[in-house]
C-alpha cells in the first residue's frame, strides 16, 4: 500500500501493474473498500495496464491533511479527489471503473472533464445525483429500499453507525446482495476500513447533503451547480448492472440512457447484487479491458 499527498487528502492506495502500461483507476462505494477489487486486479495486470486502486476519503488509511477541512462526502467532492489523485500521480487520463460511491466520482469526472476518462465502466449506468430533484418522493416500492438514508438524516442514525458499524454495514452486505454468500473472514478485511477516525462524518454528511438536508463543501460549489443540469456523458462507456440487486433497480441504466451520448452498452449480470466487481469480478475486469484494448464500440442504437 502506498500514501500520497493530493492536496485536501493523504490518499492510501494500491498501484499494480507497469508504470508504462494503460492506466485504470478502480473506485469502491459505501460500505465497502479496496478489497472489492482482488480478484478483478490478475487479469487487469496480466494485460498490462496500471492500475491504481484507491481507499476514499473516510476509509481506510486515507487521511484529511487538516483539521478544518469539511468532512463531507457529496458527490463533487469525490469526483474533485479523483481527479488530484490523478493530478498527484501524473496520470493524464485512464479507463474509470466503479460503483456506488466510486461510481459517481467516475461519472462526473467523465461528464464534466472527459478528456481525463479513456473510458468508463459505471455499475448502474448514470449515478450523478439531481440534488434539487431528490425530495420528489419515489414509487414506493423504491423508497423502501432507501430506508439507511432516511435512517440517517437523524442523530438516532448517526449514533447507530458509530456505536454498530461493524453490524450494520455487514447487514447491508446482506441486503444488497442477498444471493451472494460470503464469509466473516470477506467481510473483517474490508470492515477495518470503516474505523477511520472520519468515516462517520463522511457518510453522514454523504447521506444528508444529496437531499438538500446540511450545505456542502464551499469549495466544490461551482461543481455541484454543473451538475444540476445533469450534464451528458460522451466517453465510451459500459454499464454493468447486477440482475439482483437488493438497492439499486437493475433498470436504472435504461432509463438514463438518455446521458450517454457516446458509444455505450448495457449488460446485466443475473443474479448479481450491488458490490458486484466482488461478486463477478470476471465480467467487471472483461468491461474495462474492452476500453481499454480499443476494442469496444458500443451496441448498435
Amino acid at each position: 500500500m502506498k500514501q500520497i499527498e493530493t492536496g485536501v487528502l493523504s490518499v492510501a492506495y494500491d498501484e499494480q501493474g507497469p508504470a508504462t502500461g494503460t492506466p485504470v483507476v478502480l473506485l469502491h462505494g459505501f460500505p465497502y473498500d479496496v478489497r472489492a477489487f482482488d480478484a478483478v486486479l490478475p487479469p487487469l495486470v496480466a494485460a498490462g495496464c496500471r492500475v491504481i486502486t484507491p481507499y476514499l476519503r473516510g476509509y481506510g488509511p486515507t487521511r484529511f491533511l487538516a483539521p478544518s477541512t469539511p468532512r463531507s462526502g457529496q458527490q463533487a467532492v469525490l469526483a474533485h479527489d479523483l481527479l488530484a489523485l490523478m493530478d498527484a500521480l501524473a496520470i493524464d487520463d485512464a479507463v474509470l471503473a466503479g460503483y456506488d460511491w466510486g461510481g459517481r466520482a467516475a461519472c462526473i469526472v467523465a461528464a464534466l472533464w472527459p478528456a481525463r476518462a479513456r473510458g468508463l465502466v459505471s455499475c448502474g449506468g448514470y449515478n450523478v445525483h439531481n440534488v434539487p430533484a431528490a425530495l420528489q418522493p419515489m414509487a414506493p416500492e423504491d423508497e423502501h429500499r432507501l430506508w439507511y438514508q432516511y435512517y440517517f438524516h437523524s442523530e438516532r442514525g448517526r449514533a447507530g453507525l458509530a456505536r454498530n458499524r461493524h453490524a450494520f454495514c455487514k447487514l447491508l452486505w446482506r441486503l444488497w446482495s442477498p444471493n451472494w454468500t460470503f464469509d466473516d473472514t470477506t467481510y473483517d478485511r474490508t470492515a477495518v476500513s470503516f474505523e477511520n477516525p472520519d468515516f462517520v462524518d463522511v457518510v453522514i454528511h454523504s447521506y444528508r447533503v444529496r437531499y438538500g438536508l446540511v450545505p456542502g463543501d464551499p469549495a466544490v460549489e461551482a461543481t455541484e451547480l454543473r451538475l444540476v443540469a445533469q450534464p451528458p456523458i460522451a466517453v465510451p462507456t459500459i454499464s454493468l448492472d447486477g440482475g439482483g440487486d437488493g438497492v439499486t433497480r437493475a433498470d436504472g441504466s435504461v432509463r438514463h440512457r438518455h446521458h450517454f451520448t457516446g458509444p455505450f452498452a448495457r449488460r446485466v449480470i443475473d443474479r448479481v447484487g450491488h458490490n458486484l466487481p466482488q461478486e463477478a469480478p470476471g465480467a467487471f475486469a472483461a468491461a474495462i479491458l474492452e476500453l481499454a484494448t480499443g476494442r469496444f464500440t458500443g451496441d448498435p442504437l
